[in-house]
């Protein structure tokens, strides 16, 4: 998994009243918890936004006040209609201990279902997992090549041993279905479809 760093700030009052004088003052307020006592700190806005508006998922160094520690963001609190980011929660990783994480998932290669017509339907972008710190993965990586038009890929088709699906088995991440004007591609993977197949199978589809 991605590492990235971010500098912190203790904060000396944790009440409402100096969460929105930070938040005015361009500051997000933090907590951070999991092996012990809680730190509460603050830290740019602009810091903690390029990790959150983000497609990967980090395991962020925090450095606060010159303690170094390694977290997951945990839980986000946003502004309801602003979308601003007003809180976040920081989870400390311990190497020993398995950890909860939601993981993006990254599709890879070209489908044979999608390259005859069909159309492709990502149902899961991320998927949670637990594991090891140092097990995670930057992303779960699916190759979608060998999909067919009706196939579908799904979470036990991709099992990995170092990580716990915590979706059910049996969940689609990812499946073609059949289009208006696609080819049936249940042929032998040697055969190539044809001009003449793939307009006959679009006059089939228009009937």
């Amino acid at each position: 998994m991605k590492k990235v760093q971010l500098s912190g700030s203790t904060r000396s009052n944790v009440g409402k009243k100096d969460a929105k004088a930070l938040r005015v003052a361009g500051l997000v307020p933090c907590v951070l918890y999991g092996q012990g006592v809680q730190t509460h700190f603050s830290v740019k806005i602009i810091d903690i936004e390029r990790i959150v508006y983000s497609p990967d998922v980090y395991q962020v160094e925090i450095d606060i006040d010159g303690k170094k520690t390694t977290a997951i963001i945990q839980e986000l609190q946003q502004h309801p209609v602003k979308d601003l980011i007003r809180h976040v929660d920081f989870l400390e990783l311990d190497a020993k201990k398995p950890v909860k994480v939601g993981l993006p998932v990254r599709l890879t290669g070209s489908s044979r279902g999608v390259l005859n017509g069909g159309r492709l339907l990502q149902v899961f972008r991320r998927l949670n997992v637990m594991a090891l710190p140092g097990d995670l993965p930057e992303a779960i990586v699916v190759d979608i090549t060998a999909v067919r038009i009706g196939q579908a890929i799904r979470i036990k088709d991709i099992a990995n041993s170092k990580l716990t699906f915590l979706d059910p088995n049996n969940a689609v991440i990812v499946s073609v279905s059949r289009a208006r004007g696609s080819v049936d591609d249940s042929d032998d993977d040697d055969e190539e479809t044809t001009p003449e197949a793939a307009a006959e199978a679009t006059e089939a589809a228009a009937e």
